[in-house]
């Protein structure tokens, strides 16, 4: 039987003492066994890339020993999407399909998109746009870019087009970034849980590593949040790193959801800066804030940057609004050296002129953002986040009770039969038979085996993934 913990404080704009609180509906009692963790911080090592029980497939003679590192690599987040797209669910033409609660995507808002997506504005096409342009995005894309940001980030100053670099998808950024920061075998500072896809963005291309800092779940008089990250634990990940250069902050946090304040994020940027580290901050998720009384704060906000020049800022249109199949991710820096390098990279991942225009024309509309696309997002989103929630509770499964984002971060360590990633990985695999996709925490490098990401963000959240999940759980852990 799960309790409640004490309220833990949600990171607003507000100092942690009079900020609104979220729910931590908290941890086992005190006589269940503790959970596996592993050393405070460590490099990565892919050690769960090929998941356990997964076969890798024979090196080939046709490939190098890069290509067939690359060719066996799969994670559980590819594993399962895999197996996902195989098998997807529809109402009709495949009920006993798969329904992904896996994937970081809003599938609420299709209607909204559709209806402006298709206004005569896009249909457009000129010569310029079928031909050759700037590989850090056409000017009027750019332009497009420095205003959104300047308005939707509060820049208290007008952001420069001439530091704007488009690329399709923010994972091709984070690759290329790390191409022209680090040397091969460098390593980039990042607390964990994260976006697991970002060892493979940084490493694959560009063998550059990660240092993790694993952050605990437990509540306690010096951590007042679950998974709290400090600037005193960056340091000591710091000081047990070899060859870092860089350390990456995600705000609003995936997939812990949690949004730092700004008092926090300026407080890492200056760690940053003491140890002359590039900061790369990923923002994706910046206007999926669905609570009203809780305000997101970009570091673009800020009168100035402790260290301008190597801190490096993402933004994109896969999560904020809803488009992960348009491909489309941007980097704001002062840094123009760095803007010349992704540039010499950008040929390998520019977006198509067409689409471009596209992504311009929406940047352009506030009357759209402001009053159709934006309130009825953060409105579906209010409300299947209520309703995944409302069921976790009734279920009496742990999580982190955020305002933001597209998932949930539970606990469901009670659901293992012991406390390892072994078991963890065949909780997830139960899951995937009762054809559930959810992401387990050991995707994300979560040092305690048991936390899964829920995604919320999609109808058929309504319409039987959560009666699919009850049974799972059910199988797995009996009354």
């Amino acid at each position: 039987m799960t309790t409640a913990a004490p309220p833990v404080s949600s990171s607003s704009s507000q100092p942690p003492a009079e900020a609104p609180t979220v729910q931590v509906i908290s941890t086992h009692e005190a006589e269940k066994s503790q959970p596996t963790s592993v050393t405070a911080c460590q490099m990565s090592q892919n050690v769960l890339a090929t998941p356990r029980g997964a076969e890798a497939p024979s090196p080939s003679v046709y490939l190098s020993k890069r290509g067939n590192s690359i060719r066996q690599h799969q994670g559980t987040l590819q594993e399962g999407f895999v197996q996902y797209a195989a098998n997807k669910y529809h109402v009709t033409d495949n009920p006993e399909g798969i329904i992904n609660l896996g994937t970081s995507e809003n599938k609420l808002c299709y209607d909204l998109l559709h209806a402006r997506l298709t206004r005569p504005d896009m249909l457009y096409v000129e010569p310029s746009l079928l031909q050759y342009s700037d590989w850090t995005g056409r000017t009027f894309l750019r332009e497009e870019v420095a205003k959104f940001l300047t308005h939707y980030c509060g820049s208290p100053k007008t952001l420069n087009a001439d530091n704007v670099v488009v690329m399709n998808g923010c994972g091709s950024l984070f690759s290329c970034v790390a191409a022209v920061i680090c040397d091969p075998k460098d390593a980039i500072l990042i607390p964990t849980p994260f976006y697991g896809v970002i060892t493979d963005d940084v490493d694959l291309y560009s063998d550059v590593k990660l240092f993790h800092v694993h952050l605990d779940c437990e509540v306690t008089i010096k951590d007042y949040r679950a998974f709290h990250l400090t600037v005193e634990k960056l340091e000591e990940g710091l000081t047990k790193a070899k060859q870092e250069v860089a350390v990456i902050l995600m705000n609003p946090h995936n997939p812990l959801a949690e949004i730092y304040t700004p008092e926090e994020m300026i407080a890492f940027l200056e760690f940053a800066k003491r140890n002359d580290l590039h900061a790369i901050v990923d923002e994706l998720y910046m206007l999926t804030v669905f609570d009203e009384s809780v305000t997101f704060h970009s570091v673009l906000s800020l009168d100035s940057l402790p260290d301008p020049l190597r801190t490096h800022v993402m933004w994109g249109l896969s999560k904020d609004f809803a488009m992960s199949g348009i491909r489309a991710g941007t980097l704001y820096t002062e840094n123009r050296e760095l803007v010349e390098a992704l540039a010499q990279l950008g040929c390998f991942h520019g977006i198509p002129g067409t689409v471009q225009h596209q992504v311009a024309q929406l940047l352009q509309d506030r009357a759209w953002i402001d009053n159709e696309f934006l309130p009825e997002n953060r409105r579906r989103l209010k409300a299947a986040h209520s309703f995944l929630t409302g069921e976790l509770r009734s279920m009496g499964i742990p999580f982190l009770d955020r305002p933001a984002a597209l998932f949930v971060w539970a606990d469901l360590r009670e659901y293992l039969q012991e406390s390892s990633f072994q078991e963890e990985l065949n909780l997830w695999r139960c899951f995937l038979r009762h054809n559930v996709l959810l992401s387990c925490g050991q995707a994300f490098s979560c040092s305690t085996p048991g936390w899964f990401r829920i995604v919320f963000a999609d109808q058929h959240l309504h319409l039987g993934g959560l009666t699919d999940l009850h049974q799972a759980a059910a199988w797995t852990h009996p009354s």
